[in-house]
């Protein structure tokens, strides 16, 4: 008979930027672990709040499946001795699978017969297996973790209750010396202790008590909350997506409330106005039905409306006093000039190894002279990128960036407007940083593009030469991140560098710390590597497979967009049967290239029809291919290569390519090893585990 399980993590409060990830990861850790026990069951569904992670599996089957399986064992020829008697191999392979040689039979897999037994798995209660269930609660991960009093298990927060249901019984276990029972708990202030009976009153149980397990449940209230407000006071509220996921994890019961601040307060620049209500205090902007920002903000209260009144006060007084900071902040700002801030960067050290931020700006000037040549730019977007790069870092000593980081770039692009700089110029500044995240907007203008990769380049560049390559999930400059800007930049301006050629700007700039490595191209190494793994890492976020990555990757990065293009055709070929006819022949040329170094080919040692053929079409193709290539036309490309399979494979099958005449066989060779080259120039197609060896 199947029954329903309940399991619940309760916690101090979780960090809300981990509430999502470690709700996901619960409910597919369960759904694997129950498939590994071969548990059926009707439904997996998670919940989570700041105070709780858990999941309701509704139908669970009451015994796993008995099922017979299959277990392989050695080779046929490895089981049996020369006289034809089981080995010990087989004899040790059977024992260790309960069986005897009497249970043996014999299987072909891929041409090779091997030794197989079947077994006989008899399915246990799932009261049994359930207690494992310890084991999904500790493999969670979190951003950051802690240990608590003498406690092992590392986890985001300390637990502080669990429970384990199978229907009305508790399910035993044990985590960091907290039992299992049948007990949670409401709303901190609001709620009592609950005695769970059905693990399917769970969320109506928690419910009374002011607690909503479901984030999705929460979300639509605060939203139903938010436009009530809108219809009764005709405004607007931008939903900005993170604010509100961070607000429902913040809250187990939202109730939505709307305050005011003084008018006078809007002369701040409406981008300082938002970020102090959304990065400081979770509020909501304002605004009216023509766009204008109000003087009012909306936030969302963990409780119920008691004393709703008292909780608008006291965070309109909140809000006031951080306004009134930033008012101060942005009159004094102005007082002084843009040399003035100019001068502090070489009071204030980047990094120990690398300088003073003054001395990253000469860097990034440096990198972006050379850019601006490099990719030929007119001289009226090299003079704004120039300028931009020499004023990019003045607004981090400013009090307004001092006191709201998230406004980087934005005070810079104001502030530079009032310092009476260019435009363009202040537009770049503001640019320079984007993306923020990893996923972030771009550059809109070449010059704020410019300034990004070399300020960009310039970070990565100078701390890995110093040894600062990030470890785990440790990046305190933020690499990896700004390595994956600058290919996204790359890719989307369709600039014709590669990056290797961006690289290559850099190795002027940090000799003595070269010196020190003792170690020739030893930064150049880890730089290409670095930019490796985070273009593998993009293009594994678009969908493309990991031998597929390989082959674009295997020679350079390239053109970013352009190897891009061709990871999607390839990925697209891959499963493609009609392509197999051109891979097979394409691959069959790769596989035996580098036989021997020569390229030297001469027709007059041509015997065959065939080869004459071949090595007239590889002409032809040759000079296409390239003006494909010059084109970066991806599709086109691999096309004009496929127009060599009907030849390759004519060729293969009319000549012994390794013959025993030696000026044969090098010649044969050499001709191969011109075609290989120029296949390899699009990607190294042998690593491709095509559709055939599947």
């Amino acid at each position: 008979m199947a029954k329903d399980v309940l399991f619940e993590i309760g916690l101090e409060e979780l960090p809300a930027r981990f509430i999502d990830s470690a709700q996901s990861q619960l409910a597919e850790h369960t759904q694997i672990w129950l498939k590994d026990l071969r548990l059926s069951y009707n439904k997996i569904t998670a919940f989570s709040t700041p105070r709780r992670l858990a999941v309701l599996i509704t139908g669970l089957a009451e015994k796993q499946e008995t099922v017979e399986e299959e277990a392989k064992g050695p080779s046929e020829k490895i089981a049996n001795d020369s006289e034809g008697n089981w080995s010990k191999a087989a004899i040790g392979f059977t024992r260790g699978q309960g069986k005897t040689v009497d249970d043996i039979y014999t299987k072909e897999v891929k041409g090779t017969s091997y030794i197989f037994v079947k077994k006989h798995l008899e399915g246990k209660p799932a009261a049994e297996l359930l207690p494992g269930f310890h084991e999904i609660v500790e493999s969670i991960q979190f951003g950051k973790n802690m240990r608590w009093a003498e406690q092992k298990l590392r986890y985001a927060r300390p637990i502080r209750w669990l429970v384990g249901l199978y229907g009305n019984e508790i399910i035993p276990f044990k985590i960091a010396g907290v039992k299992s029972g049948n007990l949670t708990f409401g709303h901190r202030f609001l709620g009592d202790e609950i005695t769970l009976d059905d693990p399917v009153k769970y969320q109506e149980a928690l419910r009374e008590n002011f607690v909503i397990a479901d984030p999705k449940e929460r979300e639509k209230l605060i939203l139903e909350g938010i436009r009530q407000l809108e219809k009764q006071e005709n405004c607007k509220v931008p939903i900005d997506q993170e604010l509100l996921d961070e607000v429902r994890n913040l809250v187990e019961f939202p109730t939505v409330f709307e305050g005011t601040f003084e008018e006078h307060f809007l002369k701040l620049p409406q981008e300082v106005l938002i970020t102090s209500m959304k990065e400081h205090q979770r509020y909501f902007p304002v605004k009216s039905v023509k766009g204008d920002l109000l003087p009012r903000f909306v936030g969302v209260k963990n409780g119920d409306s008691h004393a709703i009144e008292k909780v608008i006060k006291g965070n309109e007084k909140v809000i006031h006093a951080r306004l009134s900071d930033a008012v101060f902040f942005y009159e004094e700002d102005q007082k002084k000039s843009l040399n003035h801030y100019l001068e502090k960067l070489d009071r204030v050290i980047f990094q120990e190894k690398l300088g003073t931020v003054s001395d990253k700006v000469t860097r990034v000037v440096h990198l972006t002279r050379q850019l601006t040549e490099l990719l030929e730019l007119d001289k009226d977007t090299a003079v704004i990128a120039e300028r931009t790069a020499e004023i990019s870092k003045f607004d981090l000593m400013t009090n307004m960036v001092n006191e709201f980081t998230e406004l980087q770039g934005v005070i810079g692009e104001k502030y530079a407007l009032n310092f009476g700089e260019d435009k363009a110029v202040a537009i770049a500044v503001r640019e320079h940083y984007l993306p923020k995240q990893a996923n972030g907007e771009l550059p809109q203008t070449s010059a704020g593009a410019i300034v990004s990769i070399a300020d960009k380049l310039d970070t990565i560049a100078g701390c890995i030469t110093a040894g600062l390559i990030p470890t785990g999930s440790q990046d305190p400059y933020g690499l990896r991140r700004q390595t994956s800007g600058i290919l996204r930049i790359m890719a989307d301006r369709q600039w014709r560098i590669s990056i290797e050629a961006l690289l290559k700007l850099t190795h002027s700039l940090y000799p003595s710390l070269e010196a020190e490595k003792q170690s020739d191209g030893q930064t150049g190494k880890e730089l290409q590597e670095f930019f490796t793994v985070r273009a593998s890492y993009l293009l594994k976020e678009m969908g493309i497979e990991q031998d597929v990555i390989q082959a674009v990757l295997s020679r350079e990065i390239g053109i970013i967009n352009y190897s891009f293009d061709k990871a999607k055709v390839l990925s697209e070929k891959r499963n493609d049967e009609q392509f197999k006819y051109i891979q097979e022949a394409l691959v069959r040329v790769l596989n035996l290239a580098n036989k021997t170094d020569l390229f030297e080919v001469e027709p007059a040692y041509f015997e065959t029809a065939s080869e004459k053929n071949l090595y007239d079409k590889f002409h032809s193709v040759s000079v296409d291919f390239k003006a494909a290539d010059e084109d970066k036309d991806a599709e086109l490309a691999l096309s004009k290569l496929g127009e060599l399979a009907e030849y390759i494979h004519e060729f293969f099958d009319n000549n012994m390519v390794m013959a025993e005449d030696k000026r044969l066989r090098n010649n044969r060779l050499s001709l191969v090893n011109n075609i290989a080259r120029l296949i390899s120039d699009y990607a190294d197609l042998s690593t491709i585990e095509w559709k055939q060896h599947f």
